[in-house]
């Protein structure tokens, strides 16, 4: 049987090189068209109306729990399923996360999802778990967090933060910047973690 030069689909197919950039290409393009319109839908873009910035403290407490890997093991993303919305609350909407930088929804579940956890334990209750998880919840696997209230949150890295959260739309004021430092004076590691958790989920009934 003669040789042929391959054609059409059979081209493609045997050469590597021509899958790949075609493979690339139909993805790029499909993730554009995907992804582009959220940056022009306003459900997407804006706040819901009780969506406020974070607080210094609570700021300095969302930074706490990216360092210490809590996304590792709580994802922060009801999903509109009943079973979840039973167990963790009002599924959650875009308006949401407007501020948030970087977003922690996560997909791990080792502990349960804490999006709407915000007042729904006491201060005391979160800072006894944190220190030692068993002593609330004896078959816990959390691991402790003692550490916590012994770190103090530095007052003069607040200002930076808040600034360059600000040249990525969030609308903190200068009075609000310069306050920052004497908002978390004092204040511990444990502190800002408890203040971070308890705004998680509020802004939603």
């Amino acid at each position: 049987m003669a040789n042929h030069a391959p054609v059409g689909h059979e081209k493609i197919e045997t050469s590597n090189f021509l899958m790949i950039v075609l493979v690339l290409l139909t993805v790029s393009v499909g993730g554009l068209v995907e992804i582009v319109p959220l940056f022009f839908q306003r459900s997407t873009t804006q706040p819901l109306e009780n969506v406020q910035p974070y607080t210094p403290l609570q700021l300095a407490g969302r930074d706490v729990y990216i360092r210490e890997g809590c996304v590792g093991c709580h994802s922060q993303m009801v999903r509109p399923f009943r079973s979840e919305t039973l167990r963790y609350g009002s599924y959650s909407k875009a308006g949401e996360f407007v501020y948030d930088r970087p977003f922690l929804w996560g997909s791990k579940r080792t502990g349960p999802d804490l999006q709407r956890v915000g007042g729904k334990y006491s201060d005391e209750w979160h800072r006894i778990h944190l220190i030692n998880p068993r002593d609330l919840v004896p078959e816990s696997n959390m691991p402790a967090y003692a550490w916590l209230e012994r770190g103090m949150i530095d007052p003069a890295d607040m200002a930076p933060k808040m600034r360059t959260l600000r040249r990525l739309g969030v609308p903190y004021s200068d009075e609000q910047i310069d306050k920052a430092g004497d908002e978390v004076k004092g204040k511990t590691e444990l502190d800002a973690v408890v203040a971070y958790l308890q705004v998680l989920g509020t802004a939603v009934k």
